[in-house]
């Protein structure tokens, strides 16, 4: 990687502010709701590969949308690609341990996983 390609914003980063991101229907982040399966950063370029609880999922653009917007915010991030990907389906199993607490807590009682 050149000087020029070196990241100026971090994984961690990237993950830290794509945790604010709630999604509205369960009231967990995305990240530990398992919906980022990837993310890429290539200078000031991020490539986000995620995907949906569903293929119909009413909120699709929303989703891209705020991820792309959130990311840009970040300083040293130019551009935002955001990959919406199907395969590997997401399942209640992608879920991390701090979301499955977090709809616990949040009175939608144990999850059934």
């Amino acid at each position: 990687m050149t000087e020029s390609e070196t990241p100026s914003v971090t994984e961690e980063q990237v993950y830290n502010t794509l945790r604010k991101l709630i999604d509205p229907e369960l009231g967990i982040n995305i990240v530990d709701l398992g919906l980022i399966y990837d993310v890429q950063i290539q200078g000031e370029a991020v490539t986000i590969r995620m995907t949906l609880t569903t293929r119909g999922c009413p909120l699709h653009g929303t989703f891209t949308q705020a991820v792309e917007r959130s990311l840009k915010e970040l300083p040293g991030v130019d551009s935002v690609t955001v990959e919406v990907v199907w395969e590997p389906a997401w399942n209640p199993d992608m879920i991390t341990p701090e979301g499955k607490q977090a709809l616990a807590g949040a009175g939608r009682g144990a999850p059934a996983w």
